[in-house]
């Protein structure tokens, strides 16, 4: 914006425009919220079982405090204790975390991708390439604690849940599956990809996968990362753009 002089006007948004409220969600896990006085939520926190955190700050409200307001609540209603998370390495989450205190406690076992980073073109090349004698498959739901193949066999319906698997001649031959926080967090959390014996060398686990991660944005568009836990699969999360995360831990 300029003005009559023809100089321009910064306009700043201030954290006091910011209110930070607790809200615990149904399953009973602290959480808090910065809501903005336009009822925008700019920002959460959670902390999980064993002191895990998890916050998050819209990019377009970073470097205001809003994260430090966030911090300091959880700490406060930690009543002391220490706190972990895991960050991706020379992220300003990690830049964050060094600025507020944390330690590096070592590397993690999960990796995270953020869908800013994935080139979607490239991405599509990856899902529409040909595999003879395979198909995907996509279902969609909640999870009931079934093993994979019989989620298959049942009808999709709407849910956190995506699961896309390619077979053969009916036979399941991988999969990879991905479960959507509600809004508004905005990590997914990915399990596989998992390629079964007899199937593998094909590329399949990259299909599979590639074809999660464009449909898990497409379902739950509030979705910007998905993070896995290190394992089988971690050559094709590696190739698709994951990083491997550091943990950082706040003592009291």
């Amino acid at each position: 914006m300029f003005g009559t002089d023809g100089r321009a006007i910064v306009i700043i948004m201030s954290e006091a425009l910011v209110e930070i409220v607790a809200a615990p969600d149904h399953s009973g896990l602290p959480r808090w919220r910065a809501v903005a006085s336009c009822g925008s939520v700019t920002g959460t926190a959670e902390l999980g079982p064993g002191a895990e955190l998890d916050l998050h700050v819209e990019p377009a409200w970073r470097r205001l405090g809003i994260g430090s307001r966030l911090l300091a609540a959880v700490r406060a209603g930690n009543r002391g204790s220490g706190l972990h998370t895991d960050i991706v390495e020379d992220s300003p989450g990690e830049a964050f975390c060094l600025r507020h205190g944390f330690r590096l406690a070592g590397q993690g076992r999960r990796e995270l991708l953020t869908y800013c980073d994935v080139h979607q073109a490239w991405l599509g090349e990856l899902v529409d390439a040909e595999h003879p004698g395979y198909r995907l498959s996509l279902w969609t739901g909640d999870l009931d604690g079934l093993r994979v193949e019989d989620l298959l066999r049942t009808p999709s319906r709407p849910g956190s849940t995506v699961l896309i698997a390619a077979d053969a001649d009916g036979d399941l031959a991988a999969w990879a599956m991905a479960v959507a926080g509600a809004r508004p967090v905005t990590r997914a959390r990915q399990y596989g990809p998992a390629v079964l014996p007899g199937h593998r060398g094909r590329r399949l686990g990259l299909w599979v996968n590639a074809a999660l991660i464009r449909r898990l944005h497409e379902l739950h568009p509030h979705v910007t990362e998905i993070e896995a836990v290190a394992g089988e699969g971690d050559a094709v999360r590696r190739h698709l753009g994951f990083h491997p995360l550091r943990r950082y831990e706040l003592l009291p």
